[in-house]
C-alpha cells in the first residue's frame, strides 16, 4: 500500500493517536526532577572521584560554602562587630555543621615560658593601637593570613560546613536570611559547591518557564511570516508540541533525571521538530500555485510521494547524528541523546501522517504569489537568487572563498582550550565569579587538593616529610598555601621556644616531644581543631594544598608536582581534590566530545553512501559538517571559549541538523538532471524550490536555539552562539559551496540511471 493510500484510508486514526500518544507522555512528567550535582554527571570510577571518596571515607563529606565579605577595613570596629554577629548567626542554624573564621581560627603563641592558645580575633579592638596589635599578629600567623583574611585586609572569610540531612535548597535560603541583613553594610559574595548546585538549579528551571514558552511563540511568528498561512503555522507547530511532550516525558519514564544539559532537549524539539513537516507545507504551497485546477487531495498525494523519502532520509541522518551522543562520556549527554532520537522519530512520523491527513479534511488555502511570479521579494527568494548566481557563474572563487575562510578560522582550533572553572557558567559579575576572582587574588586560590598521609603520624619522619612537601610545594608561584599537622607543629615550636633555640620553627627529632607538643595544645586549646588534618588515632593525616591556576596546563604542573612527592615517599598513599574530579571530568568532555563526533561523523558517511550508492556523495555530504565543525571549534579558540559539558554536544548535535540541508540539495537536483537540465540550470531550479523550504528549514532552527541567548547559564548562551554558527555554515554550505562544487566537478551519483529515484 502507498504511502498516500494508507494516509486516506487511515485519516481519522492518524489524527487521534498522536494527540492521545502526547496526553499520555505529559502524566510522567509530573515525576520528573532536575538534578544540578555536576559530579553525578560522569562515571563513577574514574580515578579521581575513587580518590576523593577515599578521603572522605576517613574524614568526612566536606563541602564547604565559601562566603567573602568585602570592606575598606577589616579590622574596623564597626566591621569586625558585623563579621562576629554574622558568624554567630551563622554558628546557631540547625543546617550549619560548623564556621571556621576570623573567631575559630587559632592564634598560637607563647607567653612567660607557656603556649597560649586563642582564637585570633579573641576581641573587638576599638582602638588605633589595639588595631595595630590586632593586625601584627595576624600577619604573623599562617594560619590565618592568605586564608581567612587578605593581606591587605580588605577581605574576609567564612567557611561554612553544611550539616547531613538537608538539602541545598534548606541550607542555601537559610544562609540567604542571614546574609541579606548585613549586605547593606557590607559586600558579600558566596561561592562552593553546594551554591554552585543551588543557583544551577534555580536558573535550570526558570530557563525551562521563561524560554520554552518564548521559543514556542518566536517559532509561531516565524512560521507566520514564512508561509502567511495557518496551516502553514499551526500544523509544523503542533508537531513541535507533541515532540517536546514525548521528549520530556521520555526522560521521567526511563529513570533520567532532569539534568542541566536537559534544558536544551525541548529547545532542540523547537529547532528540529517543525523540519519535516516544514518541507511538506513548502512543498504544498509550490504546488498549490503552479497546479491552480489540482484537488486538495492531489496536491496533499503529490506533496507526500515527492518528499516522503529525502524527509525519511533526513531524519534518520538527523536521528544517527544525536545517536552520536550515547558514546559520549557525560551520563546527561546519552540520555539526551535516547530522548531526542525517539522524539525526532515520532515528529517524523507525525510530519508524514499527522499533517498531511490534517490537511486532506481541509480546503486549497490562497496561492502564494512568489511561486507564480518570477520577481522575487522577501529575503529568502532573494537570497536564493543571489546563492543561484554566485554558485552558477562564479563557482571556482566560490570554492576558493570556502577553503580561504576553513584555514584562516580553522587556526584557532591549536588556542582551544578545555574549561576547568565550573564558575564560569554564570553570567560575568555572578556572586560565584566575583567570589572566585577575590578568592585567586587576595587568598591562596579556589583550587585545592589534599595529600593522604599514612603511618604512625606523631613520627618525626612523618612530619618531616610533610614539612618537605610544603616547603617545596610552597616555591610554586600557582600555590598560595599549604597546611598540616606539620605547620602546626613548626607554630608551637616557636610558641614553646625563643628565637636562636635549636628547636625553634623546626620538627622535632623525638617522637616524645611531638606528642608533649600535641599534648600542651590540647591543655590550651580545642583538641577538635585536628579533626579534619589527622584521624583520632593520628594513623591518618591530612595535607591541604590551596592553589589558583586558570589552564589545564597549569592544573597539571601542580598535579605533577604533586603526584612526583607522593610517589617518591613511603608515607603519601594518595591524592584528590575537587578540581581533580573537575579536571578529569574536562577531559572526559574532550574525549566524549571526539567519540560523538566520529561516531556521527561516519554514520553520517555511511548512509550518504547508501542513500545515493555512491561513496562520493558520503564524502561531498559531509564536506559542510567539516567545514562548520572545523570553523567551529577554530572560531572557540579564536574568542577564548573553552570546551565545556555544554558546547562538547555540539558536534552531534550540528551533525544531525546540518545534514539536512545538503541530502534535500542533491535529491532535487538529481530529479532536475533527470528532466535533461544542464547543472546550472540544475542548480537555479532546485534553490528557487528546494532551496526555499531548506532556508526556511534551517532559518527556523536558529530561531528556536537563539532563545538560549536569555538563559541565565553561560554555557548555554555559548552553545546557542556556536550551533547558530555551525548551522549558518551548514545552510551557506549547502546553498552556495555544494551547488558551486557540483557544478565544477559533476558527480555521477548525480546523475546516476539518468531518473529521480523514488
Amino acid at each position: 500500500m502507498k504511502i498516500n493510500e494508507f494516509i486516506s484510508r487511515y485519516r481519522k486514526w492518524l489524527i487521534i493517536c498522536p494527540v492521545v500518544i502526547t496526553v499520555l507522555m505529559l502524566l510522567p512528567l509530573t515525576k520528573a526532577r532536575i538534578n544540578p550535582d555536576l559530579m553525578q554527571y560522569f562515571p563513577k570510577d574514574i580515578e579521581s572521584k575513587i580518590n576523593f571518596d577515599s578521603i572522605e571515607s576517613i574524614f568526612g563529606k566536606f563541602e564547604p560554602i565559601l562566603i567573602v565579605v568585602e570592606a575598606d577595613n577589616i579590622l574596623d570596629e564597626s566591621t569586625l562587630n558585623d563579621l562576629s554577629e554574622l558568624h554567630d548567626s551563622l554558628i546557631y542554624l540547625q543546617e550549619i555543621d560548623d564556621v571556621l573564621s576570623l573567631f575559630t581560627t587559632k592564634y598560637i603563641r607563647g607567653e612567660e615560658g607557656t603556649m597560649l592558645v586563642d582564637p585570633v580575633v579573641n576581641y573587638v579592638p576599638s582602638t588605633p593601637e589595639e588595631i595595630e596589635t590586632l593586625k601584627a599578629e595576624i600577619e604573623s600567623n599562617p594560619l590565618a593570613s592568605g586564608i581567612f583574611i587578605s593581606k591587605d585586609f580588605k577581605y574576609a572569610t567564612f567557611i561554612v560546613d553544611p550539616a547531613e540531612g538537608f538539602t541545598d535548597d534548606q541550607i542555601l535560603e537559610n544562609i540567604f536570611r542571614i546574609v541579606d541583613l548585613f549586605r547593606e553594610k557590607e559586600n558579600i559574595y558566596l561561592s562552593g559547591l553546594p551554591y554552585l548546585r543551588y543557583e544551577i538549579q534555580s536558573k535550570a528551571v526558570r530557563d525551562l518557564v521563561i524560554l520554552l514558552p518564548l521559543g514556542l511563540i518566536i517559532m509561531l511568528i516565524f512560521l507566520y511570516f514564512s508561509f502567511r498561512e495557518r496551516r502553514g503555522v499551526l500544523l509544523p507547530f503542533s508537531v513541535v508540541l507533541m515532540s517536546i511532550a514525548i521528549a520530556m516525558g521520555l526522560m521521567p519514564v526511563l529513570g533520567y533525571d532532569l539534568s542541566i544539559i536537559a534544558i536544551l532537549v525541548p529547545i532542540m524539539m523547537i529547532a528540529i521538530a517543525n523540519n519535516y513537516g516544514v518541507h511538506i507545507v513548502a512543498r504544498y504551497q509550490e504546488l498549490n500555485a503552479k497546479n491552480p485546477d489540482w484537488s486538495m487531495k492531489q496536491i496533499v498525494n503529490e506533496s507526500v510521494t515527492r518528499l516522503y523519502v529525502p524527509i525519511i532520509l533526513t531524519a534518520l541522518t538527523t536521528i544517527f547524528g544525536v545517536l552520536g551522543l550515547i558514546v559520549h562520556i557525560m551520563r546527561p549527554a546519552k540520555q539526551m541523546g535516547i530522548v531526542s532520537s525517539v522524539a525526532i522519530a515520532f515528529a517524523l512520523i507525525f510530519s508524514l501522517l499527522f499533517i498531511p491527513a490534517i490537511l486532506l479534511g481541509m480546503k486549497k488555502g490562497k496561492p502564494r504569489e512568489s511561486f507564480k511570479s518570477e520577481e522575487k521579494h522577501s529575503l529568502i527568494d532573494k537570497f536564493l537568487v543571489w546563492s543561484s548566481n554566485v554558485s552558477t557563474k562564479l563557482s571556482l572563487p566560490t570554492i576558493y572563498a570556502f577553503i580561504s575562510f576553513l584555514i584562516i578560522v580553522g587556526v584557532g582550533i591549536i588556542h582551544l582550550q578545555p574549561s576547568i572553572n565550573f564558575e564560569k557558567m554564570m553570567p560575568v559579575g555572578h556572586s560565584l565569579r566575583t567570589s572566585s576572582n577575590i578568592l585567586n587574588n587576595n587568598f591562596g586560590g579556589t583550587k585545592n587538593i589534599s595529600i593522604l598521609f599514612e603511618g604512625d603520624i606523631k613520627s618525626p619522619e612523618v612530619l618531616k616529610t610533610m614539612d618537605k612537601f610544603e616547603t617545596l610545594l610552597k616555591s610554586m608561584p600557582e600555590v598560595g598555601s599549604v597546611n598540616s599537622l606539620s605547620s602546626v607543629i613548626r607554630l608551637i615550636s616557636r610558641a614553646l621556644n625563643d628565637p636562636g633555640d635549636e628547636l625553634y620553627d623546626k620538627i622535632p627529632d623525638d617522637k616524645q616531644t611531638i606528642s608533649q607538643y600535641i599534648e600542651f595544645y590540647s591543655m590550651s586549646g580545642d583538641p577538635e581543631d585536628f579533626e579534619k588534618i589527622v584521624d583520632f588515632d593520628y594513623t591518618k593525616a591530612l595535607m591541604n594544598v590551596q592553589f589558583k591556576v586558570s589552564n589545564m596546563k597549569d592544573l597539571q604542573k601542580v598535579q605533577d608536582e604533586i603526584s612526583w612527592l607522593t610517589n617518591s615517599s613511603p608515607y603519601a598513599s594518595l591524592y584528590a581534590g575537587q578540581c581533580l574530579i573537575e579536571k578529569e571530568m574536562a577531559q572526559s568532555v574532550v574525549r566524549g566530545q571526539i567519540y560523538s563526533l566520529v561516531f556521527a561523523l561516519l554514520a553520517i558517511v555511511i548512509l550518504l553512501w547508501i542513500i545515493f550508492r555512491s561513496p562520493v556523495a558520503g564524502l561531498i555530504g559531509s564536506i559542510p559538517l567539516v567545514l562548520s565543525l572545523i570553523c567551529n571549534f577554530g572560531l572557540m579558540g579564536w574568542l577564548g571559549l573553552e570546551l565545556d559539558i555544554g558546547n562538547s554536544l555540539l558536534s552531534s548535535v550540528a551533525i544531525g541538523i546540518g545534514v539536512d540541508y545538503t541530502i534535500h540539495l542533491f535529491w532535487r537536483l538529481k530529479y532536475e538532471l533527470s528532466q535533461g537540465k544542464t547543472y546550472s540550470d540544475a542548480v537555479t531550479e532546485t534553490l528557487k524550490t528546494t532551496g526555499r523550504g531548506i532556508a526556511i528549514n534551517a532559518i527556523s532552527v536558529i530561531i528556536g536555539f537563539s532563545v538560549l541567548f536569555l538563559s541565565g547559564l553561560v554555557i548555554l548562551k555559548t552553545f546557542a552562539f556556536l550551533i547558530i554558527f555551525s548551522l549558518l555554515l551548514c545552510l551557506l554550505s549547502a546553498l552556495v559551496f555544494i551547488p558551486a562544487l557540483c557544478i565544477v566537478l559533476k558527480p555521477k551519483f548525480l546523475e546516476k540511471n539518468g531518473k529521480y529515484i523514488l
